[in-house]
């Protein structure tokens, strides 16, 4: 019988191609930055480790250099380990690096591809940039100062009333600050159901994300195909999509309905409707664009703020050095606030150095990708790579931090930048830490940030002393500095501590301080805003 010869031409054609992936994926071309060595069709995934992956790529950093890559699969990734790598690409060739790379289970499932932190460097996502940046620029950030007192002094009430809730009063500020900025109402309790459920569902995003079946559909984009029963995080993913999606809907149709009829507190969303009515964008996306707000505002600020807890228990000196600082300035009648901040400047170092020390986007949040072939240093780096601004192992590099895990203010003493400055200037070196990313995709919420977190840390140490808790034997519990949360946003893992008011003269201000405050701004039912202090020139949508 006669060979088919129509058959055996793309039986032929299948099996090189097979032989063909087999040999090349995996491998790292010779042109590429260098990093560990790769074997057939894994590469060096099955070098990464499930838990504290920064550590690892410091690791490599070290061994590898600044720039390094790691081909997982089918996937580059190159890791920037260095100020001058980072600002050599993702500032100034940032129109080229502000790409995402492609994350199914995270932003097609679980994000129904709304989700501005995940968006590709689109037409979409430079109007939703657009929209962001009208909320949070330096003039709007100023103006938000009278919700982020109020929020601080409630925050300051709970930690002489319910100390031991620290934690909960710190999400509580940073939620309730947010919610006011994006929506035009605030979370007066920490037990409230929708702030519970933002925590909740945020973490349940960034496990999902952490699991290795979520790398595996990015870095072998056919297993996308297999079934639920055999993929079971697609179904995960979708339902986290439809519960978020549910809980950000009702915070936006809520505003919007309030914008419409007037009765809203100036906010974000005020200027979301009259945007959607100009550009013509779904209730799906405008809820996301708010959410994204929202997630990003109530996480980063309290984790960083939770960090400095932790740093003034372990570092007592720096506590006593700050409060001394604090003390000379303000004095023992009156709470800091911002006008004192050019005179608080070992204040300010710590603000910078828990942000160094202990940074939130352990790892640049999301990577960025490249959206064309790029040469750096001789070393190709291809398109659609993953770029990772590996903020860990910049900060921790002893040559630019001597002594990198110790807790040092002095290492700022002399920086005057304003956090988004820092991140500004042109030298790298100068740039205080790397903790809201870089280029086009830098944080947008740097200057509201650094209001919350000066006001939050010099009240704190003007108003409390921070000590370690004991143990049912007496012994002080020291919590281990190295013990961190996994995630997009880490921060450290829950700690006990002792925090008691520096006198009764301070205690009795803080007190008084927020009834004060209650009595006249907030309504006695409801605690909202009787009266938004941002009203005069609010607009109609």
């Amino acid at each position: 019988m006669a060979f088919n010869n129509t058959l055996l031409i793309p039986v032929v054609v299948a099996v090189a191609f097979f032989i063909r992936l087999l040999f090349t994926t995996g491998r790292r071309p010779k042109n590429y930055p260098p990093g560990p060595p790769t074997i057939p069709i894994l590469g060096n995934l099955h070098q990464m480790p499930t838990h504290d992956v920064h550590l690892q790529l410091a690791k490599w950093a070290e061994e590898y250099g600044p720039v390094y890559s790691l081909i997982l699969g089918t996937k580059t990734l190159v890791v920037l380990t260095s100020d001058k790598s980072v600002k050599d690409l993702l500032d100034k060739k940032s129109g080229l690096y502000s790409h995402r790379p492609e994350i199914y289970l995270g932003n097609e499932l679980a994000s129904g591809g709304l989700r501005v932190l995940m968006m590709g460097y689109t037409k979409e996502w430079r109007a939703c940039r657009k929209m962001i940046h009208t909320l949070l620029n330096v003039s709007a950030a100023k103006s938000y100062v009278p919700y982020q007192v109020l929020e601080n002094k409630q925050m300051l009430w709970e930690l002489v009333t319910e100390p031991d809730r620290f934690l909960y009063s710190i999400r509580r500020y940073s939620n309730a600050l947010t919610t006011t900025m994006v929506y035009g109402w605030r979370t007066p309790t920490y037990e409230d159901p929708k702030m519970q459920q933002l925590f909740d569902g945020f973490s349940q995003f960034a496990e999902l994300n952490q699991t290795g079946a979520a790398g595996l559909v990015d870095f072998f984009p056919f297993l996308r195909s297999l079934p639920e029963f055999l993929l079971p995080a697609k179904k995960k993913a979708r339902e986290l999509h439809v519960l978020e999606k549910e809980l950000y809907l009702s915070h936006w149709l809520k505003a919007k309905q309030e914008t419409l009829d007037g009765s809203i507190t100036r906010c974000f969303s005020e200027e979301l409707v009259s945007a959607q009515k100009a550009e013509g964008f779904s209730d799906d996306q405008a809820a996301y664009i708010s959410g994204t707000l929202l997630e990003a505002g109530s996480d980063t600020t309290s984790s960083t703020l939770y960090a400095f807890v932790q740093a003034m228990l372990l570092y007592p000196d720096v506590q006593r050095k700050a409060q001394e600082e604090v003390d000379r300035v303000v004095g023992g009648n009156r709470l800091p606030n911002m006008e004192d901040e050019d005179d608080l400047q070992y204040v300010r170092a710590i603000m910078k150095e828990a942000l160094r020390w202990m940074p939130t986007t352990i790892l640049g949040a999301v990577p960025h990708a490249v959206t064309q072939d790029d040469v750096y240093n001789g070393m190709l780096i291809p398109k659609n790579a993953g770029v990772v601004n590996n903020v860990w192992g910049i900060h921790m590099d002893p040559k630019r931090h001597p002594d990198p895990r110790r807790f040092n203010p002095e290492r700022y003493m002399d920086d005057r930048q304003s956090l988004a400055d820092a991140a500004a200037n042109p030298d790298g070196s100068k740039r205080d830490q790397f903790t809201f990313g870089a280029g086009r995709r830098i944080c947008p919420g740097i200057h509201v940030a650094e209001r919350s977190l000066f006001l939050g840390i010099s009240r704190i140490l003007w108003g409390f002393d921070i000590e370690p808790a004991l143990d049912a034997q007496g012994r002080p519990i020291i919590p281990d500095q190295e013990k961190l949360t996994q995630g997009f946003v880490c921060m450290p893992e829950e700690f006990p501590a002792k925090i008691t008011p520096r006198s009764e003269a301070r205690r009795a201000i803080i007190m008084n301080e927020w009834a004060a405050a209650e009595a006249e701004l907030l309504d006695p039912v409801t605690k909202q805003w009787k009266q938004n202090p941002l009203a005069a020139g609010r607009t109609k949508a």
